[in-house]
């Protein structure tokens, strides 16, 4: 290269040499280059030393080697050094060191196929390019498509991407991914999702038209451009699509290794499928057309899961059942068509087998008579000026129009599809703009290249020729917009190339001539091209490369006319298949015209030789294929050139498919063909380097000294640049950039390298020499320290010995003191000791003594004793029997006395003195008493009539005991018939005893033999005891693992489930805002349709908004009565219906739950209760009885009767129990469980029954007797006896006492016995209906599984729960009417209490009225200040019915937060609301309650939807909605909530309704209004993240700006428009101080504060981790700086505890991995143990990114990444690369009761609410 540097050419320097193998290898200098040394001494790499022979002749110099610093960008524009073996090892670089496949060279996109899935095409990937400038991100073709986008909508101007590139370059799949990236971007003007149909044409146009070749597994063999068209909007609203050259001869050819197009061994690998029985198709190694190239698999394609892809897309585009299996029939009909054999009948005819099968399933599919098609398949047709001949065919040429006859119903089967697609992506909507993609074919060079080959080829020429124009069109108009001076740029021009083929008796002429003659084109064309080769074939040169390529001649001619008998055509017209498929093209769109809309019609390459009538066969056949192909052609370079282009190159990186694996030599053949090497070509003759003034400035301030920076950055740079480069021809100035020759960067960055590197060896030699003197300063320290302490130590040490001498001395003394002392006390104690064995020897044997004397004695006194009373005894015995006698005589003797007395009359008369008397006494007391008798016998005849009722009663239970003894007798038959058997057992029992006596004899032999078995197990027993001891003891050990892992396995499970609830919160609030997004959507089509009244169309009514998606089914059941709500509740469309039905179910589901939590308390509690009563009996029964014998009976009684209740109750549960353990059928039959309890039960009850009955006989006999008793005699007999009874009495009124006594405790039996009656009979009728509700339930549960069981898997769940859907409510209906019955009863008692509070009132007021007047004058007046009281109010708000809408527009519609709105207490319009729904539940009104409610809600929300984008009306309507919902649960008279109020707030309670439907309607509105909050405050934020938090330098000097090439990403310099971190901490500080101004709850503000710091971190890392140029050491200690000050924030606000810190700690570890050391083992663990917040996929992406800013950096090498991925293999996070940056965290409204009283409140007249009065 003549213009370089010769400077350059030092030792050490590195440069690239040719190799045959590797194409370029790098080597260093080993000797400076002088000018004219012929040779250079190289150093190369793999450490050989070469001499580099220069060429004689132009003697150029190899080529320089770039810095490391600016290997692997991402624009190749970058380099300083532009040529081959840099651009090479620079896309080397970037694929297999930092696997990056996407790499810009100046406009075009440089794409690599991976040959593997990325992770790098994700929805979160598009969201991120999405709105971002080309050169601030990585390259992507997300990039090129969302730069296409934006000048779509800035220039409006169509835009076209062009992708090419060879065949397996992977052209199909970049053009996808645009067209995905539309899609997804744009979305779709219409409900018909366009954009999902765009992608759908896609697996239908590669099922018919992509094919396996041996370069590719998804090759395209034709070319398409895609028209996706947008409207005034940018959204898309249709598409069209063009096709070129359909490859034909695959379907009757393949070669080897290859295969036929996709969809016919989709269709083979479908074919056991039921709906395609009739295509009669088998493997694909059966047919003649698919088995040729012996590949008919794809490793890793299932080609049946891709014909369901296939047929997804058919419907999805419009394709209906039928014509879709018309085109299978078809398809089917072309295989079998080619199994189709011929025979020869001699050299120039042929037959086909009679009743050939291939050939009738072909007729038969088709639907064409198979005669005929057997007759033309052998003969031809041919006509002359006069008459026609019929002449048969060989078999050579039958086979040829066999195949010709396949391939032209292909073309046409393709074409029609192509057609349909067309019109199911056609948009009635008028089409504004266009972007086109171009994915065609790339040069294609095989060993054999015929015609389809020459055209592909011919189309690249064209389309590199437009390239390169384009290319030199940009850079002429950059040098003329800086106004630099425009020189000619020499470039290589293949316009001769393109004349020899298209222009006049160019090739395609040539071919039509020869077709139109039918002359022989082999010897005339060879003739006229290249009279060097034979007849057969051709050459012509490549651009750019060179090389020439061999065309084959044979067959070009046939391929040019394709040419199908007239006659077969005829055949295939008289088909049913698709009849349109085979009619003549009459108004078939000629290839040049356009259609009457304006938009670019679809172009038919092939397939256009079908014929028709002999008339129109001229017209038909004028247009050869090469000609249609020519003029398709210069239609798209027309479209191209009306458009903006943009440039994707696909490279193959090998040709065997390797994932990640570079050949140099393919991948440089490519960049060659492909025209980016000579766009690096045009880029290095001019001014290749560009640079801005300020990143120039920036980039070198270090070459610049203080006295050279002027304030002027423009003259500084033209100042530094003057002094750096001399010579003036190495750069130019432009307006706003500088731009250098080749090299000059290089040459730059190398001063600037050499003068930081002297920097840093002077910064090196002042820390070494002040850190040698801080250690020589040190050790001096240190040496003066340890003299100090030597010299200490040593006086020490002194000091001890003379303490120790001392010591010593004192030691001695003491010891032998010791001595003499221990020895005195050792002999001391010997002699005590012996003295006092003695002394105690003596004193045991004199007790001994004494102890025997003091026994005799004792024993002497006992036996003494004992004589003295047997003496005793016998005296006193003697005595008593004497005494006897003597008695026995006196009585004796008076005996006698009194027998003489007795017998005289003078004793009688004494006796019966006053006998009289005492008699008439009596009499008067027996009448009264028979009067009493009188009364008794009247209540005894009164307690006769209820007992012979009750015998009545006894008598029918008689009657029943009566048929129950018939029942017995036929029982006691067969008892007969059973002892008749009894008999028989009994001979069969002396039989077996004789048997007994054998088995007897056997059993003593067995037992024998068992006790020798039970000893041998005994012994075994204690074996497996100790086994089992030991098993034991592990068991223990293993419960205690258990229990430790069950307790780590509960906490994972409670962690697990709180993650579930958030996710579940999440869930419900992302329905909730798609809910509310389908509301407003829904709102903006009902506005547009009431514009649009030209186009009238029938729309949906919206149900009422408060009406919220997640509400139950008896939300506000009252307003379902009234019949002004009725119409606004229309259904709405049956696609809204499954999201309202869900929602509804899992309304349904949680208040069902509440319910039967409610129901669950209210059981404990009555159990509780009952319990109580049970205790408090228990004591009652424990009390001493201290009543008389009637008292003790009766609680005898009561006691015997409870338990007998208890046992009932006991057996009922036992019966409940037993019916509800089993729902089977056979629950209810006799044996089973459920029905013996049953039997058991009432057999239990007809006991208890005869025992009352056995009780009552008792009684009543008691009665009778009692009765007898009192009846009076008249008999002697019966007056003494009653005499006798009176004379017992001690009272007169024991009698009455007695018997009152006695009747009271018969009538306190009789009334338990009935109770105890009425109780069994009412259990019992209980019982009855529960079996009978159990059995109707059991048949029906019964019913409905047998239902179950017969429907599929999928059915059966939705069954079930549609199933418990229903039962849950139906129960929540019912329990809906008991409380609204409930309620009822609370509103009447609470009207009945307010009346008589006013009947109170008013008795007071009478009362205060009645006191005289006089009264009052008569107290003393005294002179006294009267101050005003002030009335007291009652915190609520009166408002007229008709003020509702006044109202609510001035407190809501028309309040501006940042006027009115300002100076008012935070929530005062909530408090002001809830005031008025306060005075309407004061009137009872529920009417207006829900109006005011209904119309509060519609009415934020109209206000949200008009001023939605305005921070501060959001967050305005969050805190009063947010206060309004508080307020209705401080005082709606829950506990939970009253015992924050205080009492003057809880007689501000709700008193007449329950709002609790209403909170979760207001909850869901907050909901609602917190996600819309987030949506502003990311549209305000986003903007400024990635400039604050990535680009702007923050500490200023840190990092250096490096080149960027043509790709200009944005400066991250603070310029004027430019945001800094200081614009975002301002934003946040106006955000909080908005919140904290509009009252916001302080746990609101927390969780809004942590989503804000979510959006910042997540944004940044994802930009982070798609820019390599942000990936240094540098930027990560911006990043750390940057989160520093964000911490720092949080603390000024005190929102440390928020958890907004740690949504950055992804970001944290990201910079942190950027900083810390990336080398050695202990690096990677240390990496893997600090990143654990970031995934594998971010970890790996950041290493792969990581690229050094400064050359003392060090790249991350790549067996440290895999080291990294290998430690992290066994992580289980997501796959996904990116944030969710639109994630929003599920947000909560802790309940925040307010301190302020309602009474107090003060309306100002700022608001206009003067028609509102206080109360």
């Amino acid at each position: 290269i003549s213009n370089r540097i010769l400077s350059s050419k030092k030792i050490f320097a590195r440069v690239w040499i040719p190799d045959p193998e590797e194409v370029w290898k790098s080597a260093e200098l080993l000797k400076d280059y002088k000018p004219g040394d012929k040779v250079l001494l190289l150093h190369l790499e793999e450490g050989k030393d070469l001499e580099y022979r220069l060429d004689p002749k132009t003697k150029e110099l190899p080529h320089l080697r770039n810095p490391d610093i600016l290997v692997g960008e991402n624009d190749l524009t970058a380099l300083s050094y532009l040529h081959e073996p840099a651009v090479l090892h620079n896309l080397r670089v970037r694929f297999i060191d930092s696997k990056l496949i996407y790499t810009y060279c100046g406009i075009v996109l440089v794409a690599i196929n991976p040959y593997e899935q990325l992770p790098i095409y994700g929805e979160d990937i598009i969201n991120a390019y999405s709105g971002q400038n080309m050169g601030d991100m990585d390259p992507h073709i997300f990039a090129v498509a969302e730069e296409a986008y934006k000048q779509m909508a800035r220039d409006e101007r169509n835009q076209s991407i062009i992708v090419s590139g060879e065949s397996g370059a992977g052209k199909t799949v970049s053009a996808k991914y645009a067209m995905r990236y539309f899609a997804t971007v744009s979305g779709s003007a219409s409900e018909a999702n366009v954009e999902e149909k765009v992608l759908a044409s896609n697996p239908i146009m590669e099922s018919i038209g992509n094919a396996k070749t041996t370069r590719n597994d998804n090759s395209s063999r034709f070319g398409k451009y895609i028209e996706i068209g947008f409207d005034k909007r940018y959204r898309i609203i249709g598409a069209n699509m063009r096709t070129y050259l359909l490859e034909k001869s695959r379907v009757v050819f393949q070669a080897e290794e290859e295969r036929n197009y996709h969809i016919f061994y989709q269709l083979c690998a479908s074919a056991q499928l039921p709906e395609f029985k009739m295509l009669r198709l088998g493997n694909a190694n059966s047919f003649h057309y698919t088995k040729q190239g012996g590949s008919p698999v794809i490793e890793g394609v299932d080609d049946a899961k891709e014909m369901v892809h296939t047929r997804q897309a058919c419907t999805l585009l419009g394709i209906s059942e039928s014509y879709q299996m018309g085109i299978f029939r078809i398809l089917a009909g072309i295989l079998h068509l080619g199994n189709v054999g011929f025979t020869s009948r001699d050299s120039d005819s042929c037959t086909i087998p009679p009743k050939h099968e291939p050939l009738s399933i072909f007729c038969d599919l088709m639907g064409v008579d198979y005669e005929e098609m057997c007759h033309w398949l052998c003969h031809r047709k041919l006509a002359t000026a006069t008459e026609t001949y019929i002449k048969p065919i060989s078999k050579l040429q039958a086979t040829n129009a066999r195949d010709a006859l396949a391939k032209h119903i292909y073309a046409k089967l393709f074409n029609w599809i192509v057609d349909h697609v067309n019109q199911a992506l056609h948009s009635a909507i008028k089409q504004h703009s266009f972007i086109g993609v171009l994915d065609i074919y790339g040069f294609e060079t095989f060993e054999i290249n015929s015609f389809e080959q020459f055209c592909i080829n011919y189309a690249n020429e064209k389309l590199q020729q437009q390239f390169n124009m384009h290319v030199f069109k940009l850079e002429q108009e950059e040098y003329m917009k800086e106004q630099i001076p425009w020189t000619l740029i020499d470039f290589y021009d293949n316009q001769p190339c393109i004349n020899l083929i298209e222009s006049k008796l160019g090739i395609l002429d040539l071919l039509d001539e020869e077709c139109k003659v039918s002359m022989i084109f082999l010897g005339s064309l060879d003739g006229q091209i290249d009279p060097r080769l034979s007849n057969k074939a051709f050459i012509i040169n490549i651009l750019l490369t060179s090389k020439e390529v061999e065309y084959q001649c044979e067959g070009f001619l046939e391929k040019n006319k394709d040419t199908v008998f007239e006659e077969q055509i005829k055949v295939l017209k008289s088909s049913k298949m698709l009849p349109e498929l085979f009619q003549d093209d009459e108004k078939a769109i000629s290839p040049t015209s356009a259609t009457s809309s304006g938009r670019t019609p679809l172009t038919r390459a092939p397939a256009k030789a079908t014929k028709g009538r002999p008339g129109q066969m001229a017209k038909e056949h004028k247009k050869t294929v090469g000609h249609q192909f020519r003029n398709s052609l210069h239609l798209l370079m027309e479209t191209l050139n009306a458009t903006t282009p943009h440039y994707v190159r696909c490279i193959k990186p090998n040709d065997f498919k390797f994932p990640f694996t570079f050949d140099e030599k393919r991948a440089v053949q490519q960049l060659r063909a492909c025209g980016v090497l000579e766009t690096i070509r045009i880029s290095a003759a001019g001014f290749p380097s560009r640079w801005t003034y300020q990143e120039f400035f920036s980039r070198y301030r270090v070459l610049m000294k203080q006295k050279d920076v002027l304030g002027d950055r423009k003259q500084t740079c033209k100042n530094v640049l003057e002094k750096l480069i001399l010579d003036k021809d190495k750069y130019q100035f432009g307006k706003t950039k500088i731009f250098f020759r080749a090299g000059q960067v290089a040459y730059l960055e190398k001063l600037r390298a050499d003068k930081l590197r002297a920097a840093c060896i002077r910064i090196q030699k002042t820390i070494r020499g002040w850190l040698l003197r801080k250690k020589y300063l040190r050790m001096r320290k240190a040496a003066i320290t340890v003299q100090r302490y030597v010299r200490g130590y040593q006086a020490r040490c002194y000091a001890k010995f003379l303490r120790r001498t001392k010591a010593a001395i004192i030691i001695q003394k003491y010891w032998r003191m010791y001595v003499v002392r221990r020895r005195y006390k050792i002999k001391r104690a010997a002699t005590i000791v012996l003295q006092s064995y003695l002394r105690g020897y003596l004193a045991r044997n004199r007790y001994r003594k004494i102890l025997r004397e003091h026994k005799a004695v004792i024993i002497q006194k006992w036996v003494r004793g004992w004589l003295a009373r047997i003496h005793y005894k016998r005296s006193i015995h003697a005595i008593i029997y004497l005494q006897c006698c003597f008695r026995r005589m006196m009585a004796k003797r008076e005996l006698k006395k009194l027998k003489i007395e007795a017998r005289s009359v003078e004793r009688y008369k004494k006796l019966h003195i006053g006998m009289e008397n005492k008699i008439m006494q009596l009499q008067r007391k027996v009448d009264e008493q028979n009067k009493d008798y009188k009364c008794l016998m009247e209540k005894l005849t009164s307690l006769e009539g209820t007992y012979n009722s009750e015998t009545e009663k006894l008598r029918s239970d008689l009657e029943r005991l009566q048929l129950s003894e018939e029942e017995a007798k036929v029982a006691t038959g067969r008892v007969l018939s059973l002892q008749e058997e009894i008999a028989k057992l009994r001979k069969d029992l002396e039989q077996t005893r004789s048997e007994k006596k054998t088995i007897e004899e056997r059993a003593d032999r067995y037992k024998q033999e068992t006790e020798q078995l039970v000893s041998n197990l005994k012994e075994e027993n204690t074996l497996l005891k100790q086994e089992k001891e030991t098993l034991n003891h592990l068991i223990v050990e293993q419960a205690k693992e258990m229990t430790e892992t069950m307790e780590k396995k509960l906490i994972e499970e409670t962690k697990q489930l709180e993650l579930d609830l958030n996710d579940e919160r999440l869930r419900y609030q992302n329905l909730l805002n798609e809910f509310s997004r389908l509301e407003e959507r829904y709102d903006d089509l009902k506005e547009e349709m009431t514009l649009m009244v030209n186009v009238p169309k029938h729309g949906h009514k919206r149900t009422d908004s408060t009406h919220s998606s997640n509400e139950s089914e008896y939300t506000f059941s009252s307003e379902i009565a009234d019949t002004e709500d009725i119409p606004s509740r229309t259904e709405e469309p049956s696609e809204k219906k499954v999201p309202l039905d869900m929602s509804l179910f899992l309304k349904l589901q949680k208040r069902v739950t509440e319910l039967e939590q409610e129901k669950q308390v209210m059981q404990d509690e009555l159990d509780r209760k009952e319990e109580q009563v049970l205790r408090s009996k228990a004591k009652e029964e424990e009390r001493p009885q201290i009543r008389g014998a009637e008292l003790e009976y009766e609680s005898l009684k009561r006691q015997e009767l409870e338990s007998e209740n208890k046992k009932l109750k006991n057996e009922l549960n036992e019966l409940r129990k037993a019916l509800s353990e089993k729902s089977a059928p056979e629950v209810t039959a006799p044996g089973a469980p459920a029905y013996r309890v049953l039997m058991e039960q009432l057999t239990s009850v007809s006991e208890e029954l005869d025992v009352r009955k056995e009780e009552v006989l008792i009684l009543r006999s008691q009665l009778v007797s009692q009765k007898e008793a009192i009846q009076p005699k008249n008999t002697m007999t019966d007056s003494t006896i009653l005499l006798e009874d009176v004379q017992k009495m001690k009272d007169k009124g024991e009698i009455a006492q007695a018997y009152i006594g006695l009747k009271e405790t018969n009538r306190l039996l009789e009334s338990q016995l009935q109770s105890q009656k009425r109780s069994h009979e009412n259990e019992a009728e209980a019982l009855r209906g529960e079996i009978q509700s159990l059995k109707e339930e059991n048949n029906r549960q019964q019913q409905l599984l047998a239902q179950n069981l017969q429907l599929p898997p999928e059915a059966r769940i939705e069954a079930s729960l549609q199933h418990e859907i229903t039962r849950l409510t139906n129960e929540n209906l019912d329990l809906m009417e008991q409380l609204e019955k409930q309620d009822k009863t609370v509103r009447k008692l609470k009207k009945q209490l307010k009346v008589f509070a006013k009947k109170i009132g008013e008795l007071e007021v009478g009362q205060m009225e009645n006191i005289s007047p006089g009264q009052i004058i008569d107290e003393p007046i005294r002179p006294v200040n009267i101050p005003r009281k002030e009335k007291d109010f009652q915190g609520m708000l009166e408002y007229k019915k008709e003020d509702e809408q006044k109202l609510v527009k001035n407190l809501i519609l028309e309040l501006k937060p940042r006027g009115v709105a300002v100076n008012l207490i935070p929530g005062l319009p909530a408090y002001i609301l809830f005031m008025c729904v306060r005075h309407a539940d004061y009137l009872n009104d529920d009417q207006k309650v829900r109006s005011l409610l209904t119309s509060t809600i519609n009415s934020i929300k109209k206000v949200l939807k008009k001023r939605g984008d305005d921070f501060e009306t959001v967050s305005f309507w969050l805190s009063n909605t947010c206060r309004f919902l508080h307020c209705l649960k401080q005082y709606s008279g829950e506990e939970g909530f009253m015992k924050h109020n205080t009492s003057r707030q809880n007689e501000h309670c709700l008193t007449n309704f329950d709002l609790a439907e209403y909170r979760q309607v207001l909850s869901d509105l907050a909901i609602q209004i917190y996600q819309q909050l987030v949506r502003v405050l990311e549209n305000i934020l986003q903007p400024m993240i990635v400039s604050g938090m990535l680009e702007h330098e923050t500490i200023q000097g840190v990092s250096g700006v490096k080149p960027t090439g043509l790709r200009k990403r944005t400066s991250s310099i603070a310029d004027e428009g430019t945001y800094t971190l200081d614009s975002i901490l301002r934003q946040l500080n106006s955000f909080h101080s908005v919140m904290c101004q509009h009252g916001m709850d302080p746990e609101l503000i927390k969780q809004v504060v942590k989503q804000m710091f979510y959006i910042v971190g997540a944004i940044t890392l994802n930009n982070l981790l798609l820019r390599k140029d942000m990936c240094s050491w540098s930027k990560g200690m911006q990043i750390r700086y940057n989160v520093s000050q964000l911490e720092e924030w949080l603390r000024d606000k005190n929102l440390m505890n928020s958890g907004a810190k740690e949504t950055l700690e992804p970001l944290i570890q990201a910079a942190q991995l950027l900083q810390v050391k990336k080398k050695t083992d202990d690096d990677a663990e240390a990496i893997c143990s600090m990143c654990n917040a970031l995934t594998t996929a971010q970890i790996v992406k950041v290493l792969n990114l990581y690229t050094p800013v400064n050359e003392f950096e060090e790249r991350v090498s790549v067996s440290f990444i895999r080291t990294i991925q290998m430690r992290l293999r066994d992580r289980k996070d997501s796959p996904q690369l990116l944030m969710d940056a639109k994630h929003i965290f599920p947000v909560t409204f802790p309940f925040n009761p307010s301190s302020l009283a309602l009474e107090t409140i003060q309306i100002p007249a700022s608001l206009g609410l003067g028609f509102i009065s206080r109360v």
